[in-house]
């Protein structure tokens, strides 16, 4: 161990590589840490020193960050969170709390979750701040590299994710799946059949996170692989889709019942077994040690109306 070279970098250095890996902006992150931007150049040139490493370059107008800077993130995210613990010696108090939190989610998941996750936490942190981004832009890797507190989505029960880079999966609640259908669909006033259901085109949605679905899976073994015709990022634009064509979307029953009610379309229950379906809590387990984080992990579980016994919702 070089105790001599480990000295030369402080939490300064770590805080600042930290912000810099989020926001990947000098002047970002000047901001975010009240200095000026020469002192968030002075701090990165010393690190880059230390670790001989350029950490982070520039590519057009936009500063890319080296393998190593990424390969820190987590590390680095991990003790800036146990200095906190160390440092934070009284309750986390949420009144007076002016900080932040980072959520990714679906745009499904923000209907159903979001506005009503607000409205609670802003009666208990009136001066917090939240950044909703989507899972499609910041995925589970934002979690091990400290941009997200929370990633909020849908999946399949019957083939819960892979465990991996510490994250932990929590139920939020589980649901049904239905498919959707235009309201003047050559379906709409029949019962669907498995024959029917596969004679249509289909919409699905991407997730690179996750693997294939089990409903996919099951259907192909058990009957034929539908046909999807399109692929879209949100739920929103397959409802659009759905409303305007033949092709049928087969989706959560509660983000269903939202759906109806903005566009004129029919669900019906699928007519097959296709396992059971759940929204999740996913987040990084080292960063429970932030007390403001374990918080809001609470609101979110009591506002979902997850057993908690350590909190009474107000």
């Amino acid at each position: 161990m070089d105790l001599i070279k480990l000295s030369r970098i402080s939490m300064k250095h770590l805080i600042t590589l930290h912000v810099m890996l989020d926001t990947l902006s000098v002047t970002a992150c000047a901001e975010r840490l009240c200095v000026s931007p020469s002192s968030v150049s002075k701090t990165l040139s010393q690190l880059r020193d230390n670790l001989n490493d350029e950490l982070f370059y520039r590519h057009g107008n936009k500063l890319i960050s080296t393998p190593l800077a990424r390969r820190l993130g987590p590390t680095v995210h991990q003790m800036i969170s146990d200095m906190n613990q160390i440092m934070t010696k009284e309750a986390f108090q949420p009144e007076v709390y002016e900080g932040s939190f980072s959520l990714a989610m679906r745009e499904s998941t923000f209907e159903l979750i979001a506005g009503g996750l607000y409205a609670h936490v802003l009666k208990k942190a009136p001066n917090v701040r939240f950044d909703i981004w989507s899972k499609d832009s910041i995925g589970f890797d934002g979690l091990t590299k400290g941009m997200l507190d929370f990633v909020i989505l849908p999946h399949d029960l019957s083939q819960p994710p892979l465990v991996q880079n510490n994250l932990v999966w929590q139920t939020l609640f589980t649901d049904e799946m239905v498919c959707l259908m235009a309201h003047d669909h050559p379906l709409a006033d029949k019962e669907l059949t498995i024959e029917n259901y596969l004679n249509y085109g289909h919409i699905s949605i991407f997730d690179n996170d996750l693997s294939v679905p089990f409903f996919e899976m099951q259907l192909t073994q058990q009957h034929h692989k539908r046909k999807v015709v399109v692929n879209v990022a949100d739920f929103g634009g397959a409802a659009t889709m759905c409303h305007n064509s033949d092709l049928l979307f087969t989706c959560s029953k509660r983000w269903a019942s939202n759906a109806l009610k903005s566009k004129a379309l029919v669900a019906k229950p699928l007519p097959f077994n296709y396992g059971k379906v759940a929204y999740s809590l996913v987040w990084h387990q080292p960063s429970m040690n932030d007390p403001a984080v374990r918080w809001l992990h609470q609101q979110i579980l009591l506002l979902c109306g997850v057993e908690d016994k350590s909190a009474e919702i107000d």
